[in-house]
């Protein structure tokens, strides 16, 4: 879960729903990246706190996809979750979900727009495309932004170490206890996680993606990285310095957390929401959405009944 930057796919690129799956191994990488595969920011959701709020119904724009035939995907250039392959075609665990999903609901195109993660939410709410396919996670800030379905996946979080874990970071707490040097991406909510531990967030290291964090581990700047489970372990494949650690539950407000990632909509858009909550539910009680995600690293483990407006603090 090469920086994004450094990504230049078409962006009049239109995805077929209906034709021949490009599903890849989340051992996938960007197009015009390193080797190593590129990897950009889990870390964001949203869903406005209200999450029934809404100035016009979403079926407006539900009606409008439908007649254009195509959807604009924001995605982040993450892998496993929304990226370019070495082929120019678009994939990862959310625009698969979103092919079968928007075929489902009569729009037969999917057509990614790259940008940074921190620009998804600016970009979702200036109309730059029409949802946030980037497994972005579900919290109470972005759900004052945004509206979300309810996730299609849950997370839990992992650091990048040098390898053998030399101070022995398994835990927010440990990094505070042990005054290690910290890093994670612009936007994550590892940030927060983080700060709730103790540690001061003048302190954090703020790099673009995750490869920058395991560039940084590395070169020796800092002794430890957060972000995912899935996309630690898959940014560190190939190196020989850094592994990735256990997977852990970080804390908010004393207690274990488990993250949720979903597709984020326009606050207006609440009929579009629904209607895509509605096949996200068929999905999942049919046990479809699981061989969809399972290619890109997904696991039982990270199915969950998760709903935005639990993320979102009620």
């Amino acid at each position: 879960m090469g920086s994004r930057a450094a990504m230049a796919p078409p962006l009049g690129n239109d995805v077929h729903t209906s034709g021949p799956g490009h599903r890849r191994s989340r051992r996938s990488v960007l197009a015009g990246f390193s080797a190593l595969g590129a990897l950009g920011a889990l870390g964001a959701a949203g869903c406005t706190r209200v999450a029934v709020a809404s100035g016009r119904n979403g079926g407006d724009l539900l009606d409008r996809l439908r007649a254009q035939g195509v959807v604009r995907l924001g995605i982040a250039g993450e892998i496993p979750f929304g990226y370019i392959d070495t082929d120019g075609q678009l994939t990862g665990e959310a625009p698969e979900l979103a092919k079968v999903i928007f075929k489902r609901l009569g729009v037969d195109r999917v057509q990614p727009v790259p940008t940074e993660f921190g620009s998804l939410i600016p970009g979702l709410n200036s109309q730059q495309f029409d949802v946030v396919a980037a497994g972005m996670y579900v919290n109470p800030e972005r759900c004052e932004q945004v509206i979300f379905a309810d996730p299609d996946y849950q997370m839990l979080d992992s650091f990048i170490v040098r390898k053998g874990n030399p101070k022995g970071l398994h835990s927010y707490k440990d990094v505070v206890a042990k005054k290690a040097k910290f890093a994670t991406g612009t936007g994550y909510a590892e940030i927060q996680y983080a700060v709730e531990a103790g540690y001061e967030e003048s302190d954090i290291l703020i790099v673009p993606d995750q490869v920058a964090g395991l560039n940084a581990v590395e070169a020796g700047r800092v002794d430890v990285f957060a972000g995912t489970a899935l996309t630690t372990r898959e940014v560190v494949k190939k190196s020989t310095k850094a592994e990735a650690t256990k997977p852990f539950e970080p804390l908010v407000k004393g207690e274990p957390h488990v993250d949720g990632g979903a597709f984020a909509f326009r606050p207006t858009e609440t009929g579009l929401r629904d209607a895509f909550n509605a096949e996200l539910r068929k999905l999942k009680k049919s046990g479809e959405l699981l061989r969809i995600l399972r290619p890109f690293g997904f696991t039982e483990a990270e199915m969950t009944d998760l709903t935005a407006k639990e993320l979102c603090g009620g």
